[in-house]
């Protein structure tokens, strides 16, 4: 069972998992409002750090999606991924959804994989029997959150940019680490390019997992990450990214 969201990475991930498990069924939760997500956000960083946020994700990042759509294509297309819409089993408002769980003690999976949903709830967890697997945009524990690959840039840390496989637990990307990769950025890509990139370099982690699973070996996880420490991230500020790329061309 796949256990998704609506982004635009959300339709590969389902596709390459439908490409090995032909009963592959998936649910898709609805997004969240961006009021929800901004007031979540405060919490934890407080409304001028969330403005930041807010006008970075409306004004830059569109930007930089237009200016990196040709990068984007070439790079699912070298890796032959199929971004064709892909029709969801069932649709939840989220995934912390009662029907949810329903649907999950009825069906008894053999494996759940969470891609681009909320942080998944104790009691969404506590109904499950079996491994449930993350592909994260990041290497955990250290970037943990959103765009890691991004911030290890940032922290002047390209040897970290690259992609983590984990099993899902209550917290953020805290899960035991299954499998990582890293790779190398060029000079086309940007904040833009960093995602798809690193959704190359995870799927065969995460098809090697789900292959383990379905032969009836559990997913065995290992000791420590490829980087040291812990942190939680979300998207930069508009003047955070802004001084960056003036400061260290970070893109």
């Amino acid at each position: 069972m796949l256990l998704t969201g609506q982004g635009y990475s959300d339709g590969i991930v389902a596709n390459f998992l439908a490409a090995r498990v032909p009963d592959l069924l998936t649910v898709v939760e609805d997004r969240p409002s961006r009021l929800q997500i901004a007031r979540r956000r405060a919490r934890r960083v407080g409304w001028i750090a969330v403005v930041g946020q807010v006008l970075f994700i409306t004004t830059l990042q569109p930007a930089l999606h237009r200016r990196g759509e040709g990068r984007r294509a070439a790079i699912l297309a070298a890796a032959s991924l199929d971004d064709t819409p892909r029709a969801p089993d069932h649709r939840v408002p989220s995934i912390n959804d009662d029907r949810v769980i329903d649907l999950l003690t009825s069906l008894r999976p053999a494996m759940v994989v969470v891609h681009g949903t909320r942080i998944i709830s104790s009691r969404v967890l506590d109904a499950l029997e079996c491994p449930v697997v993350n592909m994260h945009a990041g290497i955990t524990p250290r970037y943990r959150g959103v765009h890691g690959g991004y911030w290890a840039l940032a922290e002047g840390h390209p040897e970290w940019v690259g992609t983590t496989v984990h099993l899902v637990d209550p917290g953020i990307d805290t899960g035991g680490i299954l499998a990582q990769a890293t790779f190398e950025v060029t000079g086309e890509d940007s904040f833009a390019t960093y995602p798809p990139l690193q959704l190359v370099a995870g799927l065969p982690l995460l098809g090697a997992q789900v292959d383990r699973v379905l032969s009836g070996v559990p997913p065995e996880p290992k000791p420590v990450g490829l980087a040291p420490g812990s942190g939680l991230y979300y998207h930069p500020t508009m003047w955070g990214y802004l001084w960056r790329l003036w400061r260290q061309g970070v893109r």
